[in-house]
């Protein structure tokens, strides 16, 4: 069986506010993790989404505080910290890759962890870095 994905800000955005963006199959499965297999998000995901709001490209139904608490509650997902491993890891990638830095520390958490990443990003996916999950179909 697959391991539960880290998620990439857009797919969790996407997920979280029913964007059609995200597959049925892909929300079925997320929806359906069991509680000890929730999807991974990485905190800098927090950040990312906090910019969006204030720039205005991204709404949300609450005030982003409530929705950030409620978005990354322990049912939803399991928040991944920025730890010295990581930016270790981030340090380490191909100066050639993505230099926004969101996206280079999200693939960093993934290959720290050794978790697949659940993306629609063509040049993380194009990179070969990092394990794209693929869930698996019912």
């Amino acid at each position: 069986m697959t391991p539960a994905p880290l998620l990439d800000t857009h797919i969790w955005l996407w997920w979280l506010l029913g964007d059609a963006r995200i597959s049925s199959h892909w929300v079925e499965i997320l929806d359906t993790l069991p509680s000890h297999e929730r999807p991974y998000l990485s905190a800098i995901s927090l950040w990312e989404v906090a910019t969006l709001v204030d720039l205005g490209r991204v709404k949300v139904q609450q005030p982003l505080d409530v929705f950030l608490r409620i978005a990354t509650a322990p049912d939803t997902v399991r928040l991944v910290p920025l730890s010295v491993e990581v930016m270790v890891k981030m340090n380490q990638l191909p100066t050639t890759f993505h230099r926004d830095p969101a996206d280079r520390l999200i693939v960093a958490s993934a290959l720290t962890l050794q978790l697949p990443l659940a993306t629609q990003d063509t040049r993380i996916a194009a990179s070969g870095l990092v394990s794209i999950w693929k869930p698996e179909k019912a």
